[in-house]
């Protein structure tokens, strides 16, 4: 299994800037992609940001520009830099992965448990 833990929410300001980090740990063979998705109240989870082995990554239009997605491969670990924070990202941001736990086996997507994101004065 994967475990993944995300870390690096919290309250900022508009205009502000987080950075989240989410590491993944367990027994797995690799790992495909990774990304970071969101949910707000009364809405439905959503792409922020992805990417996948060779570096393609892929944004939400509401984030380009703003959001940064990166990867550090040797320690199994994935990184949103978030600028210019608005109000309407405040959601409680989940960590994606999805991996293979064995050679031969199917890639499997996994979850984080969440992080906070409030964007407030």
């Amino acid at each position: 299994q994967v475990q993944l833990v995300e870390s690096g929410g919290g309250l900022v300001q508009p205009g502000g800037s987080l950075r989240l980090s989410c590491a993944a740990s367990g027994r797995f063979f690799s790992i495909h992609g990774m990304g970071w998705y969101r949910q707000a109240p009364g809405k439905q989870r959503e792409l922020v940001a992805s990417t996948i082995s060779g570096g393609t990554t892929n944004y939400a239009d509401s984030v380009k520009g703003r959001f940064t997605i990166s990867r550090d491969n040797a320690k199994n670990t994935v990184y949103l830099q978030m600028n210019s924070l608005k109000p309407e990202d405040t959601a409680v941001y989940y960590c994606k992965s999805r991996a293979r736990l064995d050679a031969l086996g199917s890639l499997g997507d996994y979850w984080g448990q969440g992080t906070q994101v409030t964007v407030s004065s």
